[in-house]
């Protein structure tokens, strides 16, 4: 009987984390959204260009700064920089309390997802760029 108080307790305490909730995530002017919570830390990326992204490789990891432009779906961003756009895929979890609209400019960190004929990034972090 002990033994299962005991793992219900490490259970109930594991779990707390995941009940916390931080507000933020992507502001688009024509379609209000849900917020989210997130982040991560690193800096293992390297800083690149939208158009950089065509020459590397699947899984790579990348560093963009520019703008979101709209939420096309469902964690989905159209993302844009000087050398043109791409998708952006930000979990809800990564927003880390973030409101972000499409007048700031960000950075992007995480890992080039290619696919037949798409690309995209698979957001690890996102920060706003005074």
């Amino acid at each position: 009987m002990m033994k299962k108080i005991a793992l219900a307790s490490v259970i109930a305490l594991a779990s707390l984390p995941a009940l916390a909730q931080n507000s933020g995530g992507f502001n688009d002017p024509s379609a209000p959204q849900t917020q989210g919570k997130g982040g991560f830390t690193g800096d293992n990326a390297s800083l690149g260009s939208v158009k950089d992204v065509k020459n590397l490789k699947d899984d790579q990891w990348i560093r963009l700064e520019g703008h979101i432009e709209k939420r096309t779906g469902d964690e989905k961003y159209l993302f844009r920089d000087a050398t043109g756009t791409l998708t952006a895929d930000i979990d809800d979890d990564r927003w880390k309390g973030q409101n972000v609209s499409p007048k700031d400019k960000v950075r992007l960190e995480g890992e080039i997802d290619k696919d037949w004929n798409s690309e995209e990034i698979d957001v690890k972090r996102i920060t706003v760029i005074n």
